[in-house]
């Protein structure tokens, strides 16, 4: 039974969309999930942390890669611990900051990521299949102003 089998119509509408867009998020995420274990034998959050380093070609400071991962560090030093033994990224010592490691993707990590990039792309693409172009279009404005709302601090009471 997914979340949105335990409203029904007498719940607000809000309540229900939210609900829709989360069931969404987890079946996409869930096929996204198995891909990455079926054809690359890896996850979701070492392909996330990959994806961060892919976009910071000279690296990032470990502290920096836990707050653009939205998570501590205590999460991503075992992932990292393990790419850096498969030699997809490096660790460096930072000669200002001997406290700061610098870690980036190997030329190995890069190419590899570049083709888990490739599949999770057509992941998502068919994932969205049943939703034409214009139809993405709005539904991504739709969620534009849903998220400028909550970044406002809208208040949590409702009208």
């Amino acid at each position: 039974m997914d979340l949105e089998a335990r409203v029904h119509s007498t719940h607000p509408e809000a309540l229900r969309l939210w609900l829709r867009m989360l069931t969404c998020t987890q079946l996409i995420e869930k096929q996204v999930r198995s891909g990455l274990r079926d054809e690359f034998n890896t996850t979701l959050p070492r392909f996330d942390l990959m994806a961060q380093l892919e976009r910071a070609p000279d690296g990032m400071k470990m502290n920096e890669l836990s707050r653009r991962m939205m998570v501590t560090g205590g999460n991503i030093t075992p992932v990292t611990d393990q790419l850096v033994k498969e030699g997809l990224i490096e660790r460096m010592s930072l000669p200002s900051d001997r406290r700061a490691w610098l870690v980036r993707l190997t030329p190995a990590g890069l190419a590899l990521f570049k083709k888990m990039a490739k599949r999770h792309e057509s992941w998502i693409l068919s994932a969205l299949g049943g939703v034409s172009q214009k139809e993405s279009k709005q539904l991504h404005e739709l969620l534009g102003k849903v998220k400028q709302h909550a970044l406002s601090g809208a208040s949590t009471e409702h009208p």
